[in-house]
């Protein structure tokens, strides 16, 4: 099980390139060999990133995701997003990886990018779209009852 948290500034290339930070390519060579999955959230237009899983986490996800009865258009937009834009990879032997064009244009990805740590998989967020995220208000968003018992 991986244990990804908490968040890191990278910079992307003109050639669209990445190196991954040294911690968590080394948790990545010991997970999974280096092999991982990019993928386009499903999310809305505020929050469109990049998800990062590492091979096993994907490979365990993606029969579920296929497995969703398709006769409603959210599941097959999730559909068509995660799985249409599912990109295996790896890392090379710098710990790059290459995002590939399709990708950094959904999530708006240019050269500062934020690597933010979800616990299974990272999301990869354009710096910029990050910071606007962050100052956002939560106010009007409705809490779910999962949250209403959680104490932090």
């Amino acid at each position: 099980m991986s244990n990804f948290l908490g968040s890191h500034a990278i910079n992307m290339d003109a050639k669209g390139r990445l190196a991954i930070p040294t911690k968590l390519r080394e948790e990545l060579a010991q997970l999974c060999g280096g092999r991982i999955v990019l993928t386009a959230s499903a999310n809305t237009d505020e929050e469109r990133c990049v998800l990062l899983y590492p091979e096993p986490e994907w490979e365990a996800l993606r029969p579920k995701i296929e497995a969703l009865p398709n006769i409603k258009k959210p599941v097959r937009r999730l559909q068509r997003l995660m799985l249409g834009n599912a990109a295996p990879m790896e890392l090379d032997s710098a710990g790059r990886i290459l995002v590939p064009p399709t990708l950094r244009s959904y999530a708006y990805l240019e050269k500062k990018l934020m690597l933010i740590g979800q616990g299974n998989k990272w999301e990869l967020w354009s710096e910029e779209r990050w910071m606007a995220w962050l100052d956002e208000s939560s106010d009007d968003d409705d809490v779910p009852p999962e949250m209403e018992a959680l104490s932090l």
